[in-house]
């Protein structure tokens, strides 16, 4: 059986987002984007809900090609341009590819397949409505969580209306003072 995991940055209150969906607050760093290279490299195959995929897939196909382009730009580019990537929406306009498939309809039981097939890790960015859906599912295995030094008091919850008990496996603490929080379901 192949892990879900979720990775997410989350203020300290526990939102994804503003209210009106900006994420202008969440810290970056080289040091995070090598911590986080590490997991993806694990991983063989994304999963996107529509709206981060839309996001992901507008930056990352040619990342690599601008000028001036990152260590990180270069590498999650090349990551990005060879992963199977499931897109979980009702309304994309798009159609299957080798590298990018679409789940709609019974969105639990394709995902509980995907999970059952061979390959290497499926890792999830982002996509807070789809995640608190597999999470009241129990279809994610694993959460990799960024901790940003902020409290919002509104917006985009990643833990609304879900029980999960977690075990924490490892936290590291970024200069930029983001905590790392890895757990895995129990």
């Amino acid at each position: 059986m192949r892990n879900l995991a979720l990775f997410m940055h989350i203020s300290l209150d526990g939102f994804t987002a503003r209210a009106d969906g900006a994420m202008n607050w969440i810290k970056i760093s080289n040091e995070m984007f090598e911590y986080a290279s590490a997991r993806t490299q694990a991983a063989d195959t994304a999963l996107y809900g529509r709206k981060t995929f839309e996001m992901m897939d507008a930056y990352w196909p040619t990342a690599a090609d601008k000028p001036g382009a990152s260590k990180h730009d270069v590498e999650h580019s090349t990551w990005y341009k060879k992963t199977l990537k499931y897109v979980v929406s009702e309304t994309a306009a798009r159609q299957n590819t080798d590298k990018l498939k679409f789940i709609s309809g019974d969105v639990k039981a394709q995902v509980s397949d995907l999970k059952k097939q061979d390959g290497g890790e499926i890792i999830m960015f982002g996509s807070p409505g789809l995640a608190r859906y597999l999470m009241i599912e129990g279809l994610i295995d694993e959460f990799w969580l960024f901790v940003n030094p902020i409290v919002l008091g509104a917006g985009i919850p990643l833990f609304a209306n879900v029980e999960i008990k977690l075990k924490l496996e490892k936290s590291t603490t970024f200069a930029d003072v983001v905590i790392g929080l890895h757990y895995i379901k129990v």
